[in-house]
Formats: C-alpha cells, structure tokens, sequence
C-alpha cells in the first residue's frame, strides 16, 4: 500500500515579527491598538534640559541687576561715600569679608561627618551669599548648601540635620560672644533705651509661644509629618554626637561659629574707621551682635531688618546720625552688594557645572 501524504495544517504559517501589523505590534507591546508608545516612555528631550539649565543660570545674574536696579539711590550714597572714605580702612574690611566666608566653610564642615572638598565648599559659600539677597532668613544660602551637599553625595536627611546644627551653632556662639562683650564693656548700659517695653514684648512672646505650640499639634495631629521630623531629629542628633567625638570637627564647628561674629563686627568697625567714625572697637562689635541678636529673626531679605537697627544702636553708643547711616550702607556694600556679581556669576558657574 502506498502512504497517503500528510494533509497540510489548516493554521496559518507564523508571522515573522518585522511582518507584524500595527495593530498586532500595538498588541504586543502592551498598548491598545492603534495607539503607539505613551509619552512616558520617551526620552527627555534634552533642548528643554538645556534651556531649563540656562534659566537656572541667569536667573541669579537677572535678580541681581533688578535688585540694582530698584535700589539706584542707596547704591549711588553708598557708592559716593565709600569713594571719599580711607582705602586702606576699605581694603581690610573686604579681606576681613572673605575670612567671613573661610569662617561659614569650617562651620559648615564641623556640622558634617562626611568630608567635603575645601576648594568647592568655599566657593558655594560665597555664591551662598548671593542666593540670600532673594530668599529671607538666611534660606537663600541653605538652599544653595543643601543643593551642594545632595550634589556631594551626602543624604538628604543628613544634609538638613547639618543645616540646622550650623544654625544651632551659628546662634548659640553668637549669643555666648554678646554675653562676654556684655559683661566686659560699659557701654551695655547705652541700650537700655533701646530695649522694648512690656506692651511691645507680651505680644511678640505669646505669638512666638503660640507658633510652638501650634506646630506640636500639627505634629501629633497630622500623622504623616510625624514620621519625617522624628527621623530627622535622630539624624541630627546622631550627627551631632558624631561630630562631637572628632576634635577637628568640634574646632571647625565652635572656632567657625565663635569667629564669624567678630569678624562681621570687625569688618563693620573698619568701614567706620574708613568713614570716620570715632566709637572704639568693642563699642562698634557690641553694636552689631546687640543688633543682629535683637532683629536677626526677621525674615527680610538681605538683612534690612537688621541694618534698620543697626542705624540707631550706632546712634545710641554715640555717632552721628549721618555718620551712622553711612557706616551701614558702607558695611552692605562691602559686604553684600560688592560680591554680589561676582557671587551671582560664581553660582551661575557652579548650576552650569552641576555642583549645584
């Protein structure tokens, strides 16, 4: 008997997969059919990357000529005086001003366990400085650290357990200065006049006393916010123990923390010298730590709060109005308007590098 010959499959052949349709390569890609890749699974265009990048790079060039801008006659009094006032006097105050930042570098070094580049962190603390002219109370140059020390590989919840360690540390060696000066010089008495009365500080402690106790209940009300501060607060204080065992760190903490007053003050007494003005060294730093101490909260940008009192603390111990004015216009300028280009260039610099 001869074999009969297998009959053929009824199945189609297989499709090869570069033969598909669009609705079967929809299909299998997982999408309805006639629809293709969702937007999600496309690259980033890297053009909107770029230009977003040169935003963040002019935007600090852009605030900072507007702020020039709005304030043309202060800048123009400053600018007027500051050329008639002694050089020499000038050009110590604007070396005293960079030691300033040398001085926020180790602080901000003593709150870190982790080691960070010197040449870097300096030259974040310097274009900090510029970012504090938009941002008040200081969060422009927190900002910028926080974005340096993401950027250095620091975790995040350790990063801001450093920032609030500096403020601590900022603030508490700040206090301990105005106590020594306080309890060594005389001339505390001269701000008696200054101080608040009764009717003007019973509000100002029971708002304060509210804000914390609002901020507890929120806390313990609002379960999710409770979760993150808490294990921030172990951080910091984990942190800070860390830092405590290293004699480098505690010396770059408290050293940086107890020399950045002075030198602010010091800087402020050479302008007045520059200018003219006749109040002794230790009158001049009590001045500006009794001022920075009693307004330094204020959240106004560029430290006007503090300048305002500045004016009349130097008033009180003794200068001339006029002369005291100039003096504080003398003193932001050199120390905040001057390195405000070159600060706003140098944090454009940094953004385009992406350390920041």
């Amino acid at each position: 008997m001869s074999s009969v010959p297998p009959s053929p499959s009824l199945s189609p052949p297989p499709r090869s997969r570069t033969a598909a349709s669009p609705a079967a390569g929809s299909a299998d890609s997982g999408h309805p059919p006639g629809t293709g890749p969702r937007v999600a699974d496309r690259p980033p265009s890297p053009l909107g990357a770029r230009h977003l990048r040169l935003v963040l790079c002019l935007a600090p060039l852009l605030l900072a000529g507007g702020w020039a801008a709005a304030n043309r006659p202060v800048m123009y009094e400053g600018v007027r005086r500051l050329l008639a006032a002694d050089p020499w006097w000038l050009l110590a105050g604007a070396g005293l001003t960079v030691l300033n930042c040398v001085a926020a570098s180790c602080v901000r070094q003593g709150a870190l366990p982790d080691r960070l580049p010197p040449g870097l962190l300096l030259a974040s603390q310097f274009a900090a400085g510029a970012a504090n002219h938009v941002l008040p109370g200081g969060l422009g140059a927190h900002a910028v650290t926080l974005r340096f020390l993401r950027g250095r590989g620091v975790p995040a919840a350790r990063a801001t357990a450093s920032i609030g360690l500096y403020s601590v540390a900022k603030s508490g060696a700040k206090t301990v200065v105005l106590l020594v000066f306080l309890a060594a010089s005389p001339a505390w008495r001269r701000l008696g006049d200054l101080v608040p009365d009764g009717q003007t500080v019973v509000p100002v402690v029971c708002v304060t006393g509210g804000v914390v106790a609002a901020a507890g209940v929120l806390l313990r009300v609002v379960r999710p916010l409770w979760r993150p501060v808490t294990g921030l607060l172990r951080t910091a204080l984990a942190d800070a123990r860390e830092v405590h065992t290293r004699p480098a760190r505690v010396v770059a903490l408290w050293g940086g923390a107890v020399a950045m007053p002075l030198v602010q003050g010091t800087t402020l007494a050479c302008v007045g010298a520059a200018l003219g003005l006749e109040l002794p060294w230790t009158h001049v730093v009590l001045a500006y730590l009794a001022a920075g101490t009693a307004v330094g909260a204020v959240p106004a940008p560029g430290g006007l709060a503090v300048d305002a009192a500045l004016g009349w603390t130097l008033v009180a111990f003794g200068s001339p109005p006029a002369l005291a004015a100039a003096t504080v216009i003398g003193y932001r300028m050199l120390t905040d308007w001057v390195p405000l280009l070159p600060g706003s260039l140098l944090l454009s610099a940094l953004i385009r590098a992406k350390v920041l």
